[in-house]
C-alpha cells in the first residue's frame, strides 16, 4: 500500500510517499514559497537520488500537481501512475471539539474542518486547500484527516478548563487543545516499545523541543496534561514564542508601548522566546555556542528554557502519580545533550539519573539514562508523517474504502466539470517537467 503524507501550510506544502506496511518512506520533499513566482521544488528519493526545481507555484491547487509530477518523473519518480496512490493523509492542525482520533475525509469533516478555522485561522484554510487539491488532481481517492488536537482530547475537565467564566468556555471554545500531538502519541508508543511493556501501563513525560516546544504527560496512552493551551503560545518557552507568563503583563505593555492587538501578538509570538531574552538569535545551537563563548544573556535563555522543561517534568510526574520514562524529541530534544542534561539536573529525587556518555553519544534512537536511573530517559526521533500514513492506511482498510470506489460524499465535494481531465493534463506537463529538470 502507498500513502501520499501531505503538510500543508501557508507557504509550503511538505510531503511523504510511504509503505506503511514495511514503515518506509519511498520519496520525500517540500513545496517552498508556495504563491510565489521563485518557488522551489526540493525531492528525494528512498535511494538518494535528489534533485531541485526552480518552479512558479502560485497556489496549492498547483503545488500538488508538482508532488504528483515529480512523484511521477521518469528521472526521479517512484511509481509509474497515479492509481498507485491508495489514500492521501493529511497534517490538520486544529480539530477543536469535533474529532478525537483520525477521520475518513467527506463533506461533513470538511465542513467542521472549516467551522475550526477561527481556532486556528494561520493553519486550518491551508490544510483545507490541501485537501481540495487532491480531490481535483486525485478524485475518488481516500483521504484521512489526521488531526494535532486529536491526542489531547483525553484531557479531563481539570486540566483543560481555564480560570474564567465557565460561559466563554461554551460561547468561544475558549479552553486548552494542545498541539504536536501526533509526535507525542509517536514517542510514547516507541518508548514503550523500547522499555518492552505495554504503552496502557506506563506514565510517560514526552517534550517535543524544536522551534515550537511542548510537552505532555502520557499516563497509561492517554495525554491527560499538555503545556500548549488554546493557542500554541502557552507552555515552554519556545524560539520566538514567550511560553506561560502573567497574562497581565501583555496589558501592561500594549498600555506602556501603545501596541495593538496585531502588534501585540506579533511581539508574543515573533520576537519572545530564546531570541528575545538572547537578543542574539532562536537557534540553540548558536544560543549553546554563545554560552560557551560566555554570553551571560544566551547564558540566561538557556537556563530559562531548561529550568522550565525541568519544572514541568516534575509536575507531571505530580499529575499522573508517578513517572516511568522522559522522552525528548524535535531538533533540540534529538540533538542538543546540553540542553537533556541540564533539564534533568536535579530530578535525582524522582529516581532520575543521566549517563553523560550515553547522552552524548551519536544522534538516533537512544537510551541517555544510567543503569540505576529508575526512570527511563529517551532521545528519540519523531516521525509524525509514519503515524499518519499508518493511521490513513488502518482508516481506509476498516472503512472498506478503495480508490475505485472513492470516499463517501467526497468526489461530489468538487463539482467543476472537467476538473478531472484538466488535472491529469496539467500533472502530466508537470511530470514532463520534472523528469527533463536538472538540479539547481
Amino acid at each position: 500500500m502507498k500513502i501520499l503524507v501531505l503538510n500543508s501550510g501557508s507557504s509550503s506544502v511538505k510531503y511523504q510517499l510511504i509503505d506503511p506496511e514495511n514503515r518506509r518512506f519511498l520519496a520525500k520533499g517540500l513545496i517552498d514559497r508556495v504563491g510565489m513566482s521563485d518557488s522551489v521544488v526540493t525531492h528525494e528519493r528512498h535511494d538518494g537520488d535528489k534533485v531541485k526545481i526552480s518552479a512558479e507555484v502560485l497556489d496549492h491547487q498547483t503545488a500538488i500537481e508538482y508532488v504528483l509530477a515529480v512523484l511521477l518523473s521518469k528521472n526521479h519518480g517512484v511509481i509509474q501512475d497515479k492509481s498507485e496512490i491508495d489514500a492521501v493523509g493529511h497534517r490538520v492542525v486544529h480539530g477543536g471539539e469535533s474529532f478525537s482520533a483520525s477521520v475518513l475525509v467527506d463533506e461533513k469533516v470538511i465542513d467542521e474542518i472549516r467551522e475550526n478555522i477561527e481556532l486556528a485561522p494561520l493553519h486550518n484554510p491551508h490544510n483545507l486547500r490541501g485537501i481540495q487539491a487532491v480531490l481535483k488532481h486525485l478524485p475518488g481517492t481516500p483521504q484521512v484527516a489526521v488531526f494535532d488536537t486529536a491526542f489531547h482530547q483525553g484531557m479531563p475537565p481539570r486540566a483543560f478548563l481555564y480560570g474564567i467564566p465557565y460561559l466563554l468556555y461554551k460561547k468561544y471554545k475558549i479552553r486548552r487543545y494542545g498541539f504536536h500531538g501526533t509526535s507525542h502519541y509517536y514517542v510514547s508508543q516507541r518508548a514503550a516499545e523500547l522499555i518492552g511493556k505495554p504503552l496502557n501501563q506506563l506514565k510517560i513525560v514526552t517534550a517535543h523541543l524544536g522551534n515550537g516546544c511542548s510537552m505532555a504527560a502520557v499516563d497509561r496512552g492517554v495525554s491527560i496534561d499538555t503545556t500548549m493551551g488554546f493557542t500554541p503560545l502557552e507552555g515552554l518557552l519556545m524560539g520566538t514564542r514567550s511560553g506561560d507568563l502573567d497574562p497581565t503583563i501583555i496589558l501592561h505593555i500594549v498600555g506602556r508601548e501603545g501596541l495593538s492587538l496585531a502588534e501585540a501578538n506579533t511581539l508574543l509570538n515573533k520576537h519572545s522566546g530564546l531570541l528575545g531574552i538572547s537578543g542574539l538569535t532562536s537557534d540553540m545551537r548558536e544560543i549553546i555556542l554563545e554560552r560557551k563563548s560566555g554570553n551571560k544573556q544566551a547564558d540566561l535563555a538557556f537556563q530559562v528554557f531548561s529550568y522550565r522543561i525541568r519544572k514541568y517534568i516534575g509536575a507531571y510526574a505530580a499529575a499522573m502519580g508517578g513517572i516511568d520514562a522522559v522522552v525528548f524529541t524535535g531538533g533540540i530534544g534529538e540533538n542538543s545533550p546540553e540542553v537533556r542534561a541540564e533539564s534533568c539536573t536535579g530530578l535525582e529525587f524522582l529516581g532520575l539519573n543521566i549517563d553523560n556518555v550515553r547522552n552524548s553519544s551519536p544522534e538516533g534512537e537512544k537510551l541517555i539514562s544510567s543503569e540505576s536511573s529508575k526512570v527511563r530517559v529517551y532521545a528519540l526521533p519523531t516521525n509524525e508523517e509514519l503515524v499518519i500514513a499508518l493511521d490513513t492506511m488502518r482508516i481506509v482498510k476498516s472503512s472498506g474504502k478503495s480508490i475505485a470506489a472513492g470516499a463517501s460524499g467526497v468526489s461530489s465535494f468538487h463539482r467543476v466539470k472537467g476538473d478531472g481531465e484538466e488535472a491529469k493534463s496539467a500533472v502530466e506537463k508537470r511530470a514532463n517537467v520534472a523528469s527533463e529538470q536538472k538540479p539547481l
